[in-house]
């Protein structure tokens, strides 16, 4: 039976493998891709995506929630789920109530 060193060695060998072969597929699949968006008239913004590169960031995101909440500062925010801005943080901290900063 192999040690565990000769298998995680055999698994990263395969994994290497298998980088290679999706690297040497990868130019064959979008060529084809981009062989059936011309045959069909398929643009990249009938796919979902930006259609230049001029638009956002990848991993960036402007919600379009509208805002229902306004901070001190004049800070908007719409109070939906994920990490809350630092100043709703701090007024939650510091015992006040939300509902005091609703728009």
């Amino acid at each position: 039976m192999a040690t565990y060193s000769e298998l995680m060695a055999q698994a990263q060998s395969l994994m290497a493998q298998a980088e290679q072969a999706r690297k040497n597929e990868l130019s064959n699949v979008i060529a084809d891709i981009k062989a059936k968006m011309k045959q069909y008239g398929i643009t990249v913004a009938d796919l979902g995506g930006a259609a230049s590169a001029g638009g956002r960031k990848a991993g960036k995101s402007k919600s379009v929630a509208a805002p229902k909440y306004r901070g001190p500062n004049g800070e908007l925010w719409a109070g939906g789920p994920g990490r809350k801005p630092q100043w709703v943080r701090d007024a939650l901290a510091a015992g006040k109530d939300l509902d005091a900063y609703k728009i």
